[in-house]
């Protein structure tokens, strides 16, 4: 299917070509027809061929590129289109440019199924799975409110077809916009792109479209192809510092007693560190958050980015170097696009790299240098292990407030591509390195900002179990890794384990004196370390989505290879349930496995066939309570 489509659309030289634009008013499928096209092949791994095909036209100067990446290990494909103008002149106008424009049809008869989620709306809402039906003459259109990718809306969809279907996701850190059309032939027709392009080039520019990328199917098994997609998305897209694969982390914070790091000092950041490691609990990472610069008490006056040194009088460095004394790693937040402060070092020194006056400009290429070098030194001389960007202010208007009227859209595509650049020399500079991508929450989790970063904190609605376990249920089906914040005051299992992700973030108050159940936070982080690596395994929800009070939610973790994975259940405080069953899924029915519930202790045995069919009966007597189980099978 995934070959058949490749040759089809983008190797056949009379092929359908899967992208639009309308240059000087005439429409790409006409135009390119005409113009030279050149395709050059290379294969960049075992398991990537890439195609990068050209079409010039001569007179103008304007080249197309479209640089495709198909996949030999799942059935994938992707591309960008790039315009340059490599002529002597202006081009003429580009406008509406798409970079999905195609159709899908099914030969067999049935019913179009669009499965997508809700972005991140900072409510127990956020993430939420939604399916709708496509009719005849019915269109879906989806688009971000501010310029934030993952804002409300969610640029990951799964179209299910009556024999298969496709998922097609949208690699785009600003304004895209998706349509989903049902015409009256049972095809669905799909647009994507960047929302508003409506430009001319002059010589020597380039700008380009979203990363387009789709993933095939077959069959009727939903969530046999969510996992595929899964698959993909860790071993092709999800970061692998210095080459290795993705590991839960813990990491722990001091936000909650000191206003973020407004109110924070050097010995408190070593005190906080050793606070949690004299309780038994061991960190990966210990986490700075927002104000450890001068920021005149408020942690939102950013645009100065060295430490403060009233707090601080020898940087960070004191705290990172008390860290990884005891074998703990440093996150460090930072927000360098939002100017907070016009008073900063930024807004004094630079005001001209400002977007009303409050966004850092980076379709500045000389803003791109500035910050790659200076953020890149204050890694290296302050110790920072993990590099964490928020961005907690909506760009779109500034964007288009930047464009004249027959440059629509050209500020926001030259500051995607710096934002891109910029991380991608951080990362260059610091290959062992991973970035945590926060916009407000998870508002900026496109397939591009994840090729680079992950997800710590996948929403700023944190803390309340139904809705994390609510964001768990929806998010896993589309973005393998993520964290949450674990309540400060909340010394209980049922809340610790609906915030148990593969990088949960502890806040709570280790200072002498406090009070609190830490040996059973010891011990729940010690399950946590037994199982949260069977949450990289494939993914199965066992009831429906739901966030009411009164029910009970579940999900299954399985890694075949091993023949091992977990259960999470959750039975909520205004449930009367006292056990539900439930029918596994994804296991070999003629092998048998051991089941052991985390809290008992002991071990029963089952065949993969009574699991799958009879289902396995857990009980939670208690509400709220939670259950945690763990199946291996028996070799």
């Amino acid at each position: 299917m995934k070959a058949d489509w490749v040759k089809a659309h983008l190797l056949d030289s009379n092929g359908l070509i899967p992208f639009s634009f309308l240059y000087d008013g005439k429409l790409s499928s006409e135009l390119l027809k005409h113009w030279q096209k050149n395709i050059r092949t290379s294969n960049l791994d075992s398991n990537r061929t890439q195609y990068d095909i050209t079409w010039t036209e001569f007179n103008s100067g304007l080249e197309v590129k479209c640089v495709a990446v198909e996949y030999s290990d799942f059935p994938a494909v992707e591309w960008t289109l790039f315009f340059k103008n490599k002529g002597d002149n202006n081009t003429k106008v580009l406008k509406e440019i798409q970079g999905l424009d195609s159709k899908f049809c099914s030969e067999k008869r049935g019913e179009y199924i669009l499965h997508h989620s809700r972005g991140d709306v900072n409510r127990k809402e956020s993430y939420a799975p939604l399916a709708d039906t496509l009719r005849t003459g019915n269109s879906l259109r989806f688009s971000p409110p501010g310029g934030r990718p993952t804002s409300h809306a969610f640029p990951y969809f799964n179209l299910q077809t009556p024999d298969g279907g496709v998922f097609v996701a949208i690699g785009w850190p600003g304004q895209w916009a998706a349509e989903f059309t049902k015409d009256k032939n049972s095809g669905i027709h799909i647009t994507a792109g960047q929302e508003l392009t409506n430009m001319y080039l002059n010589p020597g520019e380039t700008v380009r479209t979203p990363l387009i990328a789709q993933l095939f199917w077959s069959g009727t098994d939903v969530l046999r192809s969510h996992n595929m997609w899964r698959r993909w998305m860790l071993k092709h897209n999800l970061p692998q510092p210095d080459g290795n694969p993705l590991e839960p982390q813990l990491q722990a914070c001091s936000s909650h007693q000191y206003n973020e790091m407004v109110d924070a000092d050097e010995e408190s950041q070593k005190a906080f560190i050793d606070g949690y490691l004299n309780k038994g609990i061991k960190l990966d990472y210990w986490w700075m958050d927002a104000g450890w610069y001068p920021c005149k008490g408020r942690w939102l006056n950013t645009g100065t980015w060295e430490p403060d040194t009233t707090r601080f009088p020898e940087g960070l460095r004191p705290v990172s170097d008390f860290a990884h004394d005891r074998n703990v790693k440093i996150i460090v937040w930072f927000e360098p696009e939002r100017i907070g402060d016009a008073g900063s070092w930024l807004g004094k020194n630079h005001p001209e790299w400002l977007l009303g006056g409050k966004i850092l400009n980076l379709g500045n290429p000389n803003v791109v240098k500035w910050a790659v070098d200076h953020f890149s030194d204050f890694i290296t001389n302050q110790g920072v292990d993990l590099y964490r960007q928020d961005f907690n202010i909506d760009p779109l208007e500034y964007w288009r407030n930047n464009d004249s009227i027959d440059r629509q859209g050209f500020t926001e595509n030259l500051y995607v591509q710096g934002f891109l650049a910029y991380w991608d020399g951080l990362l260059k500079r610091h290959p062992g390195m991973l970035i945590d991508a926060c916009a407000g929450g998870g508002r900026r989790n496109d397939l591009e900002t994840m090729r680079r970063a992950v997800p710590l904190l996948r929403s700023d609605y944190i803390f309340e179990p139904v809705g994390q376990q609510g964001h768990t249920y929806g998010m896993a089906s589309w973005i393998p890794f993520f964290g949450t914040g674990v309540a400060p005051d909340c010394f209980s299992v049922y809340n610790f384990r609906s915030c148990a992700t593969l990088a949960p973030i502890l806040c709570y108050d280790v200072r002498p004196g406090s009070n609190g159940d830490f040996a059973l936070i010891a011990n729940l982080v010690k399950q946590w370390r037994e199982t949260s690596h069977y949450l990289l395994g494939d993914y199965y929800p066992l009831l429906p989505y739901n966030i009411n009070d009164d029910s009970w939610l579940a999900w299954q973790f399985y890694n075949p290879e091993e023949g091992k994975g977990i259960i999470q259940a959750f039975r909520r405080e205004k449930n009367d349930e006292t056990f539900m069953v439930f029918r596994l899924k994804g296991l070999n029915p003629s092998k048998q496995y051991w089941v052991a519930g985390i809290d008992l202790q002991r071990e029963e045995k089952y065949s993969g066939k009574t699991l799958m069919e009879k289902g396995l009966r857990i009980d939670i007597s208690h509400k709220p309570g939670s259950a945690l189980i763990k199946y291996s099978i028996i070799r």
